[in-house]
């Protein structure tokens, strides 16, 4: 074995890039960052040579001269200054790597100058060596990377092809406008603008730009505050009948930073289980503001893991705080939510640890940091759901203190039923247009919220029932889940290992046969036995409702959309299904030439 020695210098910066510099999207992250922390309200971005070559100018205070040379040694910041700044992080670089990581790797050019100074400062750097200059420039910083990679053949030799990788950039970029809506930034590709915001610090404005007003109009807003444990959260969550194929439009932060959080990302994903279809997920802009001492940043180089001093309450937090932006309960501008007694929700340890706990008796929620997957039992999960819905006498005691305004459905939306579409649609004449609504899946959201929220369900006995035959493996998992069965008002009985019969079923499925019902029950189960109870609920609450192609009275039809409209989650079914669509006003007078 060869003797040991000191790595240079210029080797040691290349070894933390690793960690730091992942590719050009990187360096764009963290320059753009630090002139945010250097508090610029317009920030330009161009990329050209492959994304190779990048340029980022501010409009920030600039660095002073005296500072500058320290700026692109290794640790060395101005964001703390002490031990204790660890835990009160309000800046994004701040551990001192990224400038003197990006010198070992490219050639790199800084122009800055502060209000203080009549002149600027021009610095070269390259191999980790630094020049610097006086020179003539306005209040900001440039800061001019070149030939990315040029001295580390290997990284660049695995780097995406240029479309690839500006897109990364692209997606960087999006991610900070949507958490900074008060500065303006442009991206230009080869001279050629590819995404610009206004800077008007509205974030619907903002999202509005980067995506575009098709996503602004289907967003519900969420905003929350504790004021004892310091806690608030805000921003938008996408409506359930407007999804994405995948999470790639989950744009969480904690403090404005953006963290990639198995316990934010299972927060919202729990509130989306039974409102959106299988593999579709909602789009989310959401800021947490946490006291910096209650959240450690400093876990990674890349500053998007995080863990909390207390996990189980910002889980939920979020959750409450986005189901009840989507909730159908307003109050004026902001939304209110439901918060549980400490009773209601189980016990969590305070460890800091990423595993967190719950009582054995109940299971256990585990975050795997490798796969970045946070793991909550099922039974678990249906605790959270029902602590959450609003209590009869809770919401006539908020009504009273004017807390809440529930929406009187055929009142104050000017409902006006028109009559049924191949005796399976519901059309109703509102203020927005024509809207059409689903019979079946509109009762099938207000059987599944009753059943969730009955604390009895009623059953009706059945004197005469058919011998049900089933597999061995299902009998036996019946068996297991016969508790469950209960619950929803269903009487089981084993005639043998292979066979079963009914002795009684929820009274709303009277008209029913019960062959039907397990057999979809068991058939929804696709091999995971936690969702067992989900599915009895599911199953319930569709075969309970109203189906297509059954003829209607006006009647009728005003009873499923009156109790659809006191649905909390009145957008999709169970399944995720949607259950409804509007047509505008506007939208069919142009068709018929009416505009002019």
């Amino acid at each position: 074995m060869a003797r040991i020695k000191q790595l240079s210098k210029n080797l040691i910066n290349q070894i933390a890039a690793g960690e730091v510099i992942e590719r050009p999207s990187s360096v764009v992250k963290e320059l753009t960052e630090n002139s945010i922390d250097a508090g610029a309200t317009k920030i330009s971005i161009d990329i050209t040579n492959d994304c190779r070559d990048i340029r980022i100018a501010d409009n920030g205070s600039g660095i002073h001269p005296d500072d500058i040379l320290l700026a692109f040694s290794k640790h060395a910041t101005s964001k703390i200054q002490e031990d204790d700044d660890l835990y009160n992080i309000h800046t994004f670089g701040f551990r001192g790597e990224a400038l003197a990581s990006i010198i070992s790797i490219s050639k790199l050019t800084c122009i800055t100058r502060t209000p203080d100074f009549e002149t600027g400062t021009k610095v070269k750097c390259e191999n980790s060596e630094v020049t610097q200059v006086e020179t003539g420039c306005a209040v900001g910083t440039i800061m001019e990377v070149k030939d990315l990679f040029y001295n580390l053949p290997v990284r660049l030799k695995f780097l995406k092809s240029s479309s690839t990788e500006f897109s990364y950039i692209q997606e960087v970029i999006q991610s900070i406008a949507l958490s900074h809506p008060e500065v303006s930034l442009e991206l230009k590709k080869y001279g050629k603008t590819a995404l610009k915001t206004t800077g008007q610090n509205n974030l619907t404005q903002t999202i509005k730009e980067v995506y575009s007003s098709d996503v602004t109009n289907n967003l519900k807003e969420v905003l929350r505050t504790d004021e004892l444990s310091g806690l608030k959260i805000s921003g938008f969550v996408s409506t359930p009948d407007y999804t994405r194929s995948s999470k790639k439009s989950y744009y969480t932060y904690i403090n404005s930073r953006a963290v990639k959080c198995p316990v934010f990302q299972k927060a919202i994903d729990t509130v989306y289980r039974t409102l959106t279809a299988n593999n579709k997920y909602p789009f989310v802009v959401l800021n947490l503001e946490i006291p910096p001492h209650d959240v450690d940043v400093n876990v990674h180089p890349t500053k998007k893991e995080v863990r909390y001093k207390n996990p189980n309450q910002i889980f939920n937090f979020i959750f409450s705080a986005v189901q009840g932006g989507l909730s159908n309960y307003i109050d004026g501008t902001n939304v209110k939510t439901f918060t549980p007694q400490p009773s209601e929700t189980p016990a969590i340890s305070q460890s800091t640890s990423p595993i967190v706990k719950f009582p054995k008796s109940q299971g256990e929620i585990y975050v795997d940091e490798k796969s970045d997957t946070m793991f909550v039992p099922q039974n678990v999960m249906n605790k959270m759901e029902t602590s959450y819905q609003p209590k009869n006498d809770y919401i006539k005691s908020a009504q009273q203190h004017q807390m809440f305004e529930v929406k009187s459905p055929i009142e104050q939306n000017g409902d006006n039923i028109i009559g049924q579409y191949k005796d399976t649609y519901i059309l109703i004449e509102t203020e927005e247009g024509l809207e059409i609504v689903d019979q079946h899946i509109a009762e099938e959201r207000y059987n599944y919220e009753k059943l969730q929220n009955d604390k009895e369900i009623i059953s009706q006995m059945l004197f005469v029932s058919d011998v049900i035959e089933i597999s061995a493996s299902e009998c036996e998992l019946i068996k297991e889940n016969l508790e469950k069965f209960e619950r929803y008002g269903y009487g089981i009985e084993f005639v043998s290992d292979k066979e079963i019969i009914f002795r009684k079923i929820p009274q709303i499925l009277s008209k029913v046969n019960p062959k039907d019902i397990i057999a979809e029950i068991l058939q929804n189960i696709d091999g995971n036995i936690d969702s067992m109870e989900e599915n009895i609920l599911k199953t319930t609450a569709c075969k309970a409702s109203v189906k297509a192609n059954t003829p209607l009275t006006i009647w009728q039809m005003q009873e499923i959309i009156k109790k659809w409209r006191t649905t909390k989650m009145p957008y999709t079914c169970p399944h995720g299904r949607p259950i409804c669509h509007t047509i505008p006003h506007k939208e069919l007078a142009g068709f018929f030439q009416r505009n002019k």
